[in-house]
Order: structure tokens, then sequence, then C-alpha cells
């Protein structure tokens, strides 16, 4: 077997146009999973038991089923109901929801470790229950979730991939078609294993860097 390096070449700078897609498709699911991560994470420690039943549920879909069926139910399903989403933000979508699944349970996890006695003290002192929450749990809290977080963003950055089954042109979806093309799949799937590579080792130093970074509590 011959290495075809001329595909190589060829292939390097369209394969970067992939980089910045799969980039840009990670940074705003991550955003928008991040929010409603947050969002799913308080109300699973909410006192109301119709709330927590609600966010127990999605994330048990969530986690109980692959990602890539729930990318087909967001671009083949939704419009059955009226609701027709582009490829690029039915990837986005999707990608948002599995992700803030996960980060509802980091969130969740990382505010019930705080120490209860320090709830109860500011309780004591005369703040309101939404008050502990924002000035003494979520503070304390912040950094110990970071680490997952982070890596939830890698694990996502990598989960794009799929994407290339709904024609989302991420990195992934350029590798095929440059195969489709030229022929040549071990040179282009071995070019996207570095590549991939590359990018989650730069979002890992991102990842440890800003770890570092932050106050100890």
């Amino acid at each position: 077997m011959i290495f075809d390096w001329n595909v190589v070449w060829y292939a390097m700078p369209l394969l970067a146009h992939g980089v910045v897609m799969t980039l840009q498709v990670s940074i705003v699911a991550g955003l928008l999973g991040l929010a409603i991560g947050l969002v799913a994470g308080l109300a699973s420690l909410s006192s109301f038991r119709v709330l927590r039943g609600v966010v127990r549920g999605y994330v048990d879909f969530i986690r109980g089923t692959p990602l890539l069926i729930q990318i087909f139910l967001v671009f083949f399903a939704l419009p059955v109901v009226g609701v027709r989403l582009p490829e690029y933000w039915a990837g986005v979508v999707a990608l948002a929801v599995n992700s803030g699944a996960y980060i509802s349970e980091i969130v969740r996890g990382s505010v019930g470790s705080v120490e209860k006695g320090q709830a109860e003290a500011a309780l004591s002192i005369g703040m309101t229950r939404s008050g502990v929450l924002w000035w003494v749990l979520l503070p304390q809290a912040w950094r110990p979730m970071v680490p997952p977080l982070t890596n939830d963003l890698i694990t996502l950055t990598k989960n794009s991939s799929l994407l290339s089954a709904i024609s989302v042109y991420e990195l992934t979806r350029a590798g095929q078609a440059i195969i489709a093309t030229h022929f040549a799949p071990f040179e282009i799937y071995l070019l996207l294993a570095l590549y991939y590579y590359l990018l989650i080792s730069v979002l890992s130093w991102a990842s440890r860097r800003l770890e570092r970074s932050l106050p100890q509590w």
C-alpha cells in the first residue's frame, strides 16, 4: 500500500474549514447546554416534587438513549409536529439538549456537596432560600464544577462528529466528502484522527490552565 501524500496536502486546508465549523458548533451548543444544565440542575434541587420529576425524566431519557438517535429525533421527528430546523441548528439543539442533561447532574451534585450547615446558618440570619443559593452555595460549588464541565465540553466536541449523519459540514463530514471524491480512506481518516487529537489536546490544556487559575475556597 502506498501512502498518498498528495491527497493529504490537498485535504489539510479543506479539513481546517471543518475544524472551524466543529469549533463553532461545539461553542454554541456548549453555551446552550450550560444554560439548560444550570436551569435543570437548580430545578432538580427545588422543593417542588413535580419539577424535580420533570428534570429526572429528562435526564433519564437523555442518559438512556444514544446521542445519534437524539440527533435524528430533532432533525427528522420535529418537522412532523411543525418544527423544521436547518441541519446546523438541528445539530446544535441536539448536542445542547444532550449536554444539558449531564451538566444538570454536575450542578446538582456540586451544589448538593456544599456543607448543609452553611445553608442552615444563612437561613437562620434571615437570608431567603434563593439568596442562600446564589450567594452561599453557588460560589462554593463553582470551582468543583469546572473540571467535569470542561470534560463535558471535550466530550461534546468529539460527539459533534455524529452531526455528519445529518450533513452538517463539520470536520468528519469534510473528510467524508474528500474520501468520496479521492478514494483515500486510510489517509483521510488518519488525518481526521490527528486533527481531532490536536483539537482535544488544546482544549484539555486550556481546561487545566482554567482549573489552576481559579481561586481556592
